[in-house]
């Protein structure tokens, strides 16, 4: 249970617009990283196999495989670190979270498209 003095400072660093991901979404994390006194864009490309937290402390998982060495990072929804993240493309996953995707390799990794009806009911109303 959370108290309404909690809710009321974390309500200061929670993100205007949402990010609307979901397990099993191919996503485009698009990250600042300051290298000195330059700052640049990063973009982080795999699958979210895991969320977790709530509120500030909301953060999801995403896994990539690099010179065939999977590479996961976690990043937090509310960071102002994340300039923006984009969905290649929707899943169908009956698991909260995909840590099985860890053993596997190669084209056993893939998963089904969601259908375009479901993943149009998933998008939030303009």
């Amino acid at each position: 249970m959370q108290s309404a003095l909690l809710s009321h400072v974390e309500s200061k660093h929670l993100r205007a617009s949402p990010i609307n991901v979901t397990v099993g979404d191919l996503v485009d994390v698009y990250c600042r990283i300051t290298e000195g006194d330059k700052e640049r864009i990063q973009v982080f490309s795999g699958t979210v196999i895991m969320k977790k937290g709530h509120g500030v402390n909301h953060a999801f998982t995403v896994r990539r495989i690099v010179n065939n060495e999977g590479v996961e990072r976690i990043f937090p929804l509310h960071s102002p670190k994340i300039e923006r993240v984009e969905v290649k493309r929707s899943s169908k996953v009956r698991r909260a979270k995909l840590y099985y995707l860890r053993e596997l390799t190669g084209k056993a990794t893939r998963l089904k498209e969601r259908s375009p009806s479901a993943a149009q009911s998933k998008q939030p109303a303009a």
